[in-house]
């Protein structure tokens, strides 16, 4: 009876442990801040049973290895109190808006080339200002970016240098970019002085210290990265089925003395040679035969035999462990090629973790699991995989190919937090073409925007165009020459209001203001020599409709590389590809005047407006430069090119060699300040009889353009 009785105790208490393990257990899973994730992932491991250890054992050395970092962070309030709300004084960008000032260089002081290029891309930028009374945000220019005291670019005496600066004021309002900190043995996360209240962006840092929504996580990146533009990412469009000849792989050091990864020294165990190629060498550092142990012979053996850009151009999943510190040239590698990383590097807060869903683009995984890797990666369905790559190279292009684009996502970042109202939503940093181009100022619907219809409906604002001519809105003429304004009974009738604007400073910019007059996405742009039949401008609006985000139009001109000069030239003649859709005889989404206003510098504005030329290329450029796409060019009358040519407004530029210097001139300042030739050729003309209609020839909607 006893015995009984102790039995049914001990069950009692163990369904009663059980039932408590199942109530605590969802609390405990690291829910993800975007919603629920449909796809599998990598488990979280936060110690569901925490709370079952004894009061008096939680401030235990033990204890404090086993928190995870966000606990950590979280107890520790009072080093970690800053917020926006508490360090920030948003009462400084109330006046200018969001302005960043850049410290002047102070004599005697060094600078590296990779803070050179931070400081060369803010003061590019339109948020830059010269003056620092109309700033919001502060930048030094006391080289702040190793702080790694054995490194030759470390900067001493900074914390008095710092703390001299009139403007410093316990960094509040300031900006600080960091790549390296600490140094030999431990690398610890100190910078050797003291920050105040000012923002860090900073790579490898960790989650225990991030100050969330006010710190910014950036990627480690080489002094060779590109200051503006950089390589395209290395995903081709045909590379279906997504597999490659590697599933996983990894190259890079392994560390005998200090600080270093445990998950490297472990590699060896899941290397496989075949389809899982993970590799270390123990040569680094002067003395490393010293402290070289008994693998390092046959690892460095292997090491060799292998070429790292061909196993990184040839893998589906590139391992990215930490090393000396939590972050990893390897994470920009393995993005821009396409290889899907995973992320083995417990505690680090992930570059841009504020905007960016990583889950949509790499695997997130824990250290401890480390034997698990193949199996899970090799459980991943093809379809995911293919969607995985295709992130890595938006993310890549949008945000990390250049240090432009670091730090331009950083100073977005930050004036979203000032700017709350006018904030991007996750979609917008998420989806094509990324935070960088879509500017929240100019709507917070995302209708709005070219790049959305797809995602709410391609007519959810351009539901009222069934007929561009029997549904035109208006006719907007601007008056850009010096001749007076004709009489209002010289003006023709028309069905629409016709709204007159003289341009006040008669510049060619001015054509592409975004108007408050212009109502309607669609703009259909036209010199005032164009020849257009009525059936023309329908069926390139149509056409338009397909194509909201590109330029689509009549004119088209090409540019070619001149071996020769060694520079981009331009050319009208006429021939199967081209590259620009000139505005001359154009439809585009009017989001691009908002763009073209106040994305693009003042520099090349200034100098279109100058030369009384070439605003139609830069126009090119922007939009090629955000779609990644050519513009589109519909087929015209027959007689286009006789009608345009015989006009004798125009006939003389066209001929005169002043004018194409001027235009290749303005190409390569173009491209100069783009980083890149962001113009795309095609050979895709739409032609009116075949366009989306599949009835007979004489059913035709447009059939009698060519006749014309």
């Amino acid at each position: 009876m006893q015995a009984k009785k102790r039995y049914l105790i001990l069950f009692s208490a163990g369904v009663s442990l059980i039932l408590l393990f199942y109530l605590q257990e969802p609390a405990s899973r690291g829910t993800p801040n975007r919603g629920d994730d449909p796809h599998p992932h990598w488990p979280h491991f936060s110690d569901p049973l925490r709370a079952f250890i004894p009061w008096d054992q939680t401030e235990t050395e033990d204890y404090n290895v086993r928190a995870s970092p966000r606990h950590k962070r979280d107890d520790n309030s009072g080093a970690y109190k800053c917020r926006m709300d508490s360090c920030f004084d948003f009462s400084l960008c109330g006046r200018n808006g969001f302005k960043v000032y850049v410290y002047p260089q102070q004599k005697g002081e060094k600078i590296s080339e990779s803070y050179q290029n931070i400081l060369s891309s803010i003061e590019g930028s339109r948020f830059y200002t010269s003056d620092p009374g109309q700033a919001c945000l502060f930048v030094l220019n006391l080289d702040t970016l190793d702080r790694d005291q054995l490194s030759p670019q470390y900067v001493h005496n900074l914390k008095t240098k710092i703390q001299n600066l009139k403007l410093w004021n316990n960094g509040r309002n300031h900006l600080i970019f960091n790549l390296y900190s600490g140094t030999w043995p431990d690398y610890t996360e100190d910078l050797g002085f003291d920050i105040g209240q000012a923002m860090l962006a900073k790579a490898s840092i960790s989650t225990e210290n991030f100050r969330p929504s006010f710190d910014i996580s950036i990627p480690l990146f080489s002094k060779d990265h590109p200051r503006t533009g950089g390589e395209r990412g290395y995903l081709k469009y045909n590379t279906i089925p997504p597999f490659r000849k590697y599933v996983l792989v990894f190259k890079g050091k392994r560390y005998l003395t200090g600080i270093g990864s445990d998950t490297r020294n472990a590699l060896h165990h899941i290397h496989n040679a075949e389809d899982v190629v993970l590799l270390t060498t123990c040569k680094h550092g002067k003395d490393w035969q010293k402290h070289k142990d008994a693998r390092c012979d046959e690892d460095n053996a292997e090491y060799d035999r292998y070429n790292y850009k061909e196993m990184l151009h040839n893998s589906t999943f590139c391992l990215v462990p930490r090393g000396r510190r939590l972050g990893s040239f390897r994470f920009l590698e393995a993005l821009q090629a396409a290889c899907v990383p995973v992320m083995l590097s417990n505690g680090w807060e992930l570059p841009f973790s504020e905007i960016i869903d990583w889950r949509t683009a790499s695997i997130i995984g824990d250290e401890r699991l480390l034997l698990q890797i193949p199996s899970t990666v090799r459980s991943i369905h093809q379809d995911r995989i293919l969607s995985l790559r295709q992130q890595t190279q938006f993310l890549w292009e949008a945000y990390f190919s250049s240090v432009e684009k670091i730090v331009l996502t950083t100073l977005e970042i930050i004036q979203d937090r000032v700017l709350q109202h006018n904030a991007h939503s996750t979609l917008m940093w998420n989806r094509l073409p990324g935070g960088l181009f879509t500017l929240p100022q100019y709507s917070s619907y995302l209708g709005d925007f070219p790049f959305f219809y797809a995602v709410l409906g391609k007519q959810a604002t351009a539901v009222y165009f069934i007929n561009m001519l029997l549904h035109l809105r208006s006719i907007i003429v601007l008056w850009n020459c010096d001749k007076p304004l004709p009489a209002k009974h010289r003006w023709p009738a028309t069905s629409v209001p016709v709204v007159v604007i003289e341009g006040e400073s008669k510049v060619m910019s001015s054509r592409f203001l975004p108007y408050e007059n212009i109502k309607t996405d669609a703009v259909l742009s036209l010199d005032e020599d164009t020849v257009l039949s009525t059936t023309e401008v329908d069926f390139a609006f149509t056409v338009w409709q397909s194509f909201p985000e590109r330029i689509v139009g009549y004119p088209a001109r090409s540019h070619f590389w001149d071996p020769n000069k060694e520079r981009w030239g331009y050319t009208s003649k006429w021939t199967n590809d081209y590259s620009m859709v000139l505005t001359g005889a154009a439809f585009y989404h009017r989001y691009y005047n908002y763009l073209y206003t106040h994305y693009l510098p003042s520099s090349l504005k200034s100098m279109v407006d100058q030369l009384s030329n070439c605003e139609d290329i830069l126009m090119n450029f922007l939009v090629s430069a955000v779609t990644k796409m050519p513009p589109i060019k519909v087929t015209q009358k027959k007689q286009y090119k006789e009608t345009m040519m015989g006009q004798t407004s125009r006939a003389s530029r066209w001929a005169d060699p002043d004018h194409f210097a001027q235009r290749q001139t303005c190409m390569n300042k173009f491209a100069s300040w783009f980083g890149t030739m962001s113009l795309v050729h095609s050979q895709m003309r739409l032609d009116p009889v075949l366009f989306k209609d599949q009835v007979s020839i004489l059913r035709k909607k447009y059939r009698d353009i060519e006749r014309l």
